[in-house]
């Protein structure tokens, strides 16, 4: 049995959550990241006798739409798969049974569902500092309920929380800014999911592109990459209603 990883991590929480998870099957894990645009994803040697954790962020409830794409392009050939669903203390909606629904479709057999929070990727306030020790301790104690469901080999049908048809997701109309902070390092332009930023300019962004994911603001080593105040100042007051009070992460077998 090998662990694979299959996951979309823009700014690192939900690979965070997905590591800790993996780290308790005591194996080395297989990454497949589904933020590099340059990966063959056709390509997975997956079998039936491997388990993976497919994991995402939930970008307004749903599961982003590069990252489901190019999930549908890997072959579960009835491999165990584990489903996370990583939110910034808001909630995932509908991300879980559309996550099944791709994977099923896909020839994975879902044995597990697991909620888990991390920073919210805007507003880091909201799940700051999380997955934290607490947090930690709650996944291990999941992934080893799970193994115990792998080694009896139970393959019930899954029950997730979420609605078919998906809520509908416009997009985000956020986009990230520069300020004379940048170098043109071309960093951001290595690492954007969507290929928005351009080596040539990697002081621009593409809007028509870009999906608001905020990796070129978390990986920028002079933070010449931001947000404008005006939106930090909408996304704190909305979120302030929903995601102030502590969010527990949740498992569904």
């Amino acid at each position: 049995m090998r662990i694979f990883e299959i996951i979309f991590s823009p700014t690192g929480g939900t690979q965070k959550c997905a590591d800790i998870f993996a780290a308790a099957f005591g194996k080395e894990v297989e990454l497949i990241d589904l933020a590099d645009f340059s990966y063959d994803f056709t390509s997975t040697d997956i079998t039936s006798e491997d388990v993976c954790i497919i994991a995402a962020p939930a970008f307004g409830g749903r599961i982003p739409e590069i990252a489901a794409n190019r999930l549908k392009l890997i072959k579960g050939n009835g491999a165990k798969a584990i489903l996370m669903a990583v939110y910034g203390n808001r909630e995932f909606d509908d991300c879980l049974v559309e996550l099944q629904d791709i994977a099923t479709a896909n020839g994975f057999v879902p044995v597990a569902g697991v909620g888990a929070i991390a920073e919210h990727s805007l507003i880091r306030k909201f799940g700051a500092g999380r997955p934290d020790t607490s947090d930690i301790e709650e996944l291990n104690t999941f992934a080893s309920r799970i193994m115990e469901k792998l080694k009896d080999d139970q393959t019930t049908t899954l029950s997730l929380p979420g609605n078919r048809p998906y809520k509908v997701f416009p997009g985000s109309s956020v986009r990230p800014l520069t300020n004379d902070s940048c170098v043109k390092c071309k960093l951001c332009a290595w690492n954007c999911p969507v290929e928005a930023i351009s080596e040539d300019k990697p002081d621009m962004t593409d809007n028509d592109k870009c999906i608001a994911c905020m990796r070129c603001i978390s990986i920028c080593p002079n933070q010449a990459r931001y947000l404008a105040p005006e939106i930090i100042e909408v996304f704190t007051e909305k979120l302030s209603a929903v995601a102030t009070e502590r969010k527990q992460n949740s498992l569904y077998l």
